[in-house]
């Protein structure tokens, strides 16, 4: 009986140690394939819309901040900034040029995963994206012909008799209006068109940011100026705008906006193309 045990135990052993086997096979590859999920999940860990590659749509008409060359090739502050992003994501960039009305219904169809046109977060558009914190400040400007004799007063402007131009959709529309009730305010589908307005003395003045106005007057100098209030008419700053609801994207770069902010390269950047130094910036 003890002999016949123990041959009838090797058997057991061996059909046991090929059941171990088999488990351990099966194991292994509900282990692995939980494994490859984990890293299949990781390896696009900000919800692009293709893994490894940073899709961005920017209306590259808004010169020095972003525009393109004659080589083709996108250039200004914002691509500056996209550049040194892509390559601390360590993922591929495509910039898109879209024009500035498409941007966001862009977004919400999915064509790109961040805008990049230095958006001021307004109530109106979070209802339709998400965004990141500030990474480029702007003055909003009443441009004027040179000739202007009116007043630099709000009352002044703030007339039936003034016609004023802006980008159509943007926050310069809406501060235009909200600051000059009584004037008649007209959206144009770019800031250069809405400047030509006021250079062709077809309009009264203009709504539009500082450095797009200075780059007019580079190409067009004794066309325009910028009436001189008493107090600046707004300084505000822009943000990327990213999917409604992608907080882990929103999250990576507003760490990221901080730590270009801190160690200079933000400041370094912007006065490299925008040939000014970095107006005061939020802290972080």
């Amino acid at each position: 009986m003890r002999r016949r045990s123990v041959q009838l135990g090797r058997v057991l052993c061996a059909v046991a140690a090929v059941a171990v086997a088999s488990v351990g096979v099966l194991g292994s590859g509900v282990a692995g394939a939980a494994d490859r999920g984990t890293r299949k999940k990781d390896a696009n860990p900000y919800h692009l819309i293709h893994p490894g590659t940073l899709n961005v749509g920017m209306d590259a008409s808004f010169k020095p901040e972003m525009y393109i060359k004659k080589t083709g090739k996108f250039a200004g502050y914002d691509v500056v900034l996209l550049h040194k992003l892509a390559k601390t994501m360590h993922v591929k960039l495509h910039i898109y040029n879209v024009a500035f009305t498409g941007q966001i219904p862009g977004l919400e169809a999915k064509k790109f995963d961040l805008i990049s046109n230095g958006l001021s977060p307004t109530p109106a558009r979070k209802k339709s994206v998400t965004f990141s914190r500030a990474y480029v400040p702007y003055e909003l400007v009443l441009g004027v012909p040179v000739t202007s004799k009116i007043p630099a007063t709000i009352s002044a402007w703030n007339k039936p008799t003034r016609t004023i131009t802006a980008l159509e959709g943007s926050t310069d529309t809406q501060l235009a209006k909200k600051l000059f009730p009584k004037a008649h305010v007209i959206g144009y589908s770019g800031d250069t068109a809405a400047i030509l307005q006021v250079a062709t003395k077809r309009a009264s003045a203009v709504m539009v940011e500082s450095y797009l106005l200075g780059e007019f007057s580079k190409s067009n100098p004794g066309k325009v100026k910028v009436e001189k209030f008493k107090k600046p008419l707004t300084i505000q700053y822009g943000s990327y705008a990213v999917h409604k609801g992608n907080k882990a994207l929103v999250r990576y770069l507003n760490r990221w906006i901080c730590k270009i902010q801190k160690s200079g390269f933000m400041a370094k950047a912007y006065r490299e193309t925008e040939s000014a130094p970095l107006p005061p910036m939020p802290k972080c």
